[in-house]
């Protein structure tokens, strides 16, 4: 156990010091944040007040892109460099190397949804109840697990310039086209029929939902649910035919 919060520690340390995350989690987040709030003015998206709906959004959209990016390049990373290799040696089991990272990400994304939330509470005035701030933060934490997976999907590529390069496609292409940007309702109607098939969609769907009054999207769940345990499949497979090799 002593090992497994050291190599958290270790983690989250890295994480927190790394630009890429700076950048891609916090900055642009709240960069466009400000940006469209300002621009839109008051306006409501399905009756949601529009700076709450887009605080969701971007909130999602950090929480994102700290799992797909940090979790492939540090993957790619540590495999190219013989870290893994090493880690094998060690009193450290093979499985808390994973879930040491799986863990570290949960708490670094926990800290930028309360960092957001705090951002849209008091310089825009965002006035949820408790059971709503619990709630979508609830959500945001737990249903970014696709994304973590895809993530450590992405990590097992041999090229860390690769993994760099596809992560920043795949996190951009999911967050325009899963309505993290801007609504859905001002897409194209073919692009608004992929959404409804998009993890990143279904996983905005759910706070936006949350602050409309409606309950659960079972089908939303039942697609995150899927892509979760298809990427963790794939990787875990991808990984035991590397270690094979």
């Amino acid at each position: 156990m002593k090992s497994m919060i050291a190599q958290c520690k270790a983690e989250i340390l890295r994480t927190v010091r790394n630009r890429r995350f700076i950048v891609f989690s916090i900055v642009m987040p709240v960069m466009f944040y400000f940006i469209f709030t300002s621009t839109l003015g008051d306006i409501k998206v399905g009756g949601v007040d529009w700076k709450a709906y887009y605080l969701m959004s971007m909130t999602a959209f950090g929480v994102i892109g700290a799992s797909i990016n940090t979790l492939s390049v540090r993957f790619a990373q540590e495999r190219t460099q013989g870290w893994v290799r090493l880690i094998r040696i060690t009193p450290l089991p093979n499985g808390s190397y994973v879930l040491s990272k799986i863990l570290s990400q949960s708490v670094i994304n926990l800290g930028t949804i309360v960092f957001m939330f705090l951002i849209g509470h008091f310089a825009k005035g965002i006035d949820l109840t408790l059971g709503e701030w619990i709630t979508c933060g609830l959500w945001i934490w737990i249903g970014v697990l696709p994304f973590m997976a895809l993530g450590t999907l992405l990590g097992t590529f041999k090229s860390v310039e690769v993994v760099q390069v596809a992560a920043n496609i795949v996190y951009m292409s999911l967050s325009v086209l899963g309505g993290l940007w801007m609504p859905l309702t001002t897409m194209p109607k073919i692009m608004q029929d992929i959404a409804q098939y998009l993890p990143s969609y279904r996983f905005g769907q759910g706070a936006w939902n949350v602050l409309g009054g409606v309950g659960p999207d079972w089908t939303g769940i039942a697609i995150l649910a899927a892509y979760a345990l298809i990427f963790m499949i794939l990787s875990t497979y991808i990984l035991k035919r590397q270690e094979a090799v």
